[in-house]
Parts: structure tokens; sequence; C-alpha cells
């Protein structure tokens, strides 16, 4: 029997999630946690076989860096994130993680499930990549504007995300009027408040 740990700050979640799983027969959740940044502590103590693990978690604490952090510790550990918003990064920079597989809480505990017997056979699962809609042409915008825009939506000025992502002033300069030059906007705040109106980037987590 797998030996699961859920990550996750709603108890109806955590709950429904722990029913399901352990109604197969095939897994054990041996720990329910609210908090990402105590999921180090408890694979440590626990050494579960795979974890669930929320984008967005009680305290402001990413999913995505704990699942970073213990890919690096606890390789053998699988990690399914998961999330209740439709933000367009968070599969890839899970997948980036190192991550299986990247689950929206909208579907059904059977897919939950289907996802975690694949994941627990050596598979991935991730869903279609999505692009932000925008207003004028069809180019998507690239991984690399892509994370000039996140930083953009945490209002940091093009020195702090130059630092951030340890690259150039100007290179940062040339991605925000490539996407400016895609998207139809003529100001880098009409694009900023676009995606976050529209629920596309959440700059938090």
């Amino acid at each position: 029997m797998y030996k699961v740990l859920i990550v996750d700050d709603h108890d109806f979640i955590s709950d429904a999630l722990t029913a399901a799983l352990e109604a197969t027969g095939e897994y054990s959740v041996v720990c329910k946690l609210s908090n990402a940044a105590y999921a180090e502590t408890f694979c440590a103590r626990l050494r579960p076989d795979l974890v669930l693990m929320d984008v967005c978690t009680d305290g402001g604490a990413s999913g995505i860096a704990a699942t970073r952090t213990l890919c690096e510790l606890y390789p053998d550990i699988k990690i399914i994130v998961m999330s209740g918003f439709n933000e367009i990064t968070y599969a890839p920079r899970a997948k980036e993680a190192g991550a299986r597989a990247f689950v929206f809480k909208s579907r059904s505990l059977d897919y939950f499930i289907e996802v975690v017997r694949k994941v627990m056979r050596g598979e991935y699962c991730y869903p279609e990549t999505k692009s932000i809609p925008m207003p004028v042409g069809e180019t998507a915008l690239t991984e690399r504007e892509m994370e000039v825009l996140r930083l953009m939506c945490r209002n940091m000025t093009s020195r702090e995300i130059a630092a951030e992502l340890f690259i150039s002033v100007d290179t940062v300069k040339y991605r925000k009027a490539n996407m400016l030059a895609k998207t139809g906007f003529t100001k880098s705040v009409d694009l900023v408040f676009y995606v976050l109106s529209g629920g596309w980037i959440n700059p938090m987590y």
C-alpha cells in the first residue's frame, strides 16, 4: 500500500481526496498539512511514496517552491501539484520544478485517482498547454516572456526583473516590447491589468 501526504489548506478537499484514495485499498493517507512550508519536515519523518501538493497554501507558502525542494531532497517521492485556479503558468512551472503531474481541482475524484495511478506507474500527466487569449494577434507569448510578465504583475521594475532572472535590463526591455507588439497594448500597465483581471496570472504564487 502506497503512503500519501496531502498538502491543502481546504479541509473538504483533503477529506474528499483521503476518502477517494483509501477507498481503492491501494493508498494510505499518512498526513494532511495546510502549509507547504512543513512538507519537507513531514516527508523526512514519514517518507511518503506520493505527495499531493496544492499551489496556494496557508501562510502564503508556495506549493511549487515546496515541490522543487522536495524533488531535490527526495527524488524517489512522486509529487502531483494541484490548483483550484485557472492560472496559466502553474502547470509548466510545476513540471519544471519536478512534479510528475498537474491537476485542476475542478476535475472529478475519479480523474484524480486515474492520475495518481498513472504517476505511481511512472507516467507523467499534464493538461494541454494553455495560452493567454489576447485582444489582437495569434502569436502566443514565449516561456521567457511569461517569466517577465509574471514579475511585472508583481510590480517589479525592469532593473528588479533583470536581477531576479539574471539577465540584462536591455533584455527585459526587449521582451516587454515584444509582448506589447504581440498583444496590441501600448503600455505595460495595460497588459498587466489585462492578465490580472482575467485571472490568468496570480503573482502571489
